[in-house]
């Protein structure tokens, strides 16, 4: 860790100073305590104690690591930019608002499943979010829309790798936003899936937050329109709460309305979530799956458990989650799975997604 070592003991020495110049602070003692390391707040350093006073020293890992941290500031730079650029331009405002979610994601999953080997996948995820094109006004580019996601895949969209999950296309839409109450609001949604030829496609979308006791209640009603898979509808109802120990409870219902097969899909999951240290996330859940035709049933059950791990400052996260899975087509027997995931956010802000 030989050239950010320097920097940072130089930025402690500085720190020291400051201490010792402040009056009535700390004495010089009280300062030379300060720059030990195990002082330090742990997210002041990313590397053990014993490497704090180490001289520089160069080598393939440091360098391609340092190539790395240099990509992520560069790269994130141009996707803000980019961001900004096209919000400036689409609302000729001079500035940029704050507020802007767009991010590029890229990452690798390596999985392992019940009688498979081990694969390798890359995963690219994308969003272009153009916050003030007018004032309830958005332009939102997406690399995928939840609508033409099955029901049973979104609900375990982490357990999967890139080749299995549906191919639904970018989207592009024209996003007016409208504020019902303090708790209500609405959005509705005009563009197309950006592809030849396209696929244009309505969305409307109301979402309702509630605080009840020591319950919060959440309600999200979709309903919508693609020109090639026709009419759906989908209606999300959750209950969350702190259950003590740093740990938080969801439960969650959804019913998905798959209009060209006549039909409801299910899903009932409970969601634990944790955060273990500023560094590390604990996040186990437990779902149920569900159909209305050809009768009301269950087709399937799956358990899985999310280490979620910040590797490097609050862009670079490494994820370990091993899964167990039921499944009617399966006549229920076990598939195990465990996935590695590594996870790179070229962004401005870190959106959670």
């Amino acid at each position: 860790m030989g050239r950010r070592s320097s920097r940072w003991s130089g930025l402690a020495t500085v720190l020291g100073l400051l201490v010792v110049a402040a009056p009535d602070r700390a004495t010089a003692l009280g300062a030379a305590q300060w720059l030990t390391p195990e002082t330090l707040p742990p997210d002041f350093y990313t590397f053990s104690t014993d490497e704090f006073w180490r001289k520089p020293r160069d080598s393939y890992w440091i360098n391609f690591s340092n190539w790395v941290i240099g990509q992520e500031h560069a790269q994130s730079e141009r996707v803000e930019a980019l961001g900004a650029w096209a919000d400036r331009t689409l609302s000729g405002a001079p500035r940029a608002m704050p507020g802007n979610e767009s991010y590029l994601r890229l990452g690798v999953a390596a999985e392992s499943r019940t009688g498979k080997l081990a694969n390798l996948e890359p995963e690219v995820r994308f969003r272009l979010d153009l916050p003030t094109a007018e004032e309830q006004l958005r332009v939102v580019l997406e690399s995928e829309s939840d609508e033409l996601i099955p029901l049973g895949e979104r609900s375990r969209s982490r357990q999967l790798t890139d080749d299995q999950r549906s191919d639904t296309d970018a989207t592009g839409a024209l996003r007016y936003l409208s504020v019902i109450s303090d708790t209500v609001n609405l959005s509705n949604d005009v563009g197309a899936r950006l592809r030849f030829p396209p696929d244009a496609f309505w969305r409307a979308t109301a979402r309702g937050n509630w605080q009840w006791t020591d319950w919060r209640l959440g309600i999200r009603q979709r309903a919508y329109y693609f020109h090639r898979d026709g009419w759906g509808a989908s209606t999300w109802l959750g209950f969350s709460r702190d259950i003590g120990n740093g740990w938080t409870f969801l439960a969650s219902s959804e019913a998905v309305w798959v209009h060209d097969e006549r039909q409801f899909d299910l899903a009932q999951v409970f969601d634990f979530h944790k955060r273990l240290n500023n560094r590390s996330e604990l996040n186990p859940r437990l779902g149920v799956l569900g159909e209305s035709q050809p009768t009301w049933r269950h087709t399937g059950y799956f358990a899985d458990l999310t280490w979620r791990y910040r590797l490097y400052h609050d862009w670079l996260y490494g994820e370990v989650i091993p899964s167990i899975e039921f499944e009617r087509d399966n006549h229920f027997k076990e598939d195990t799975a465990l996935l590695f995931r590594l996870e790179m956010f070229f962004s401005g802000h870190v959106r959670q997604r």
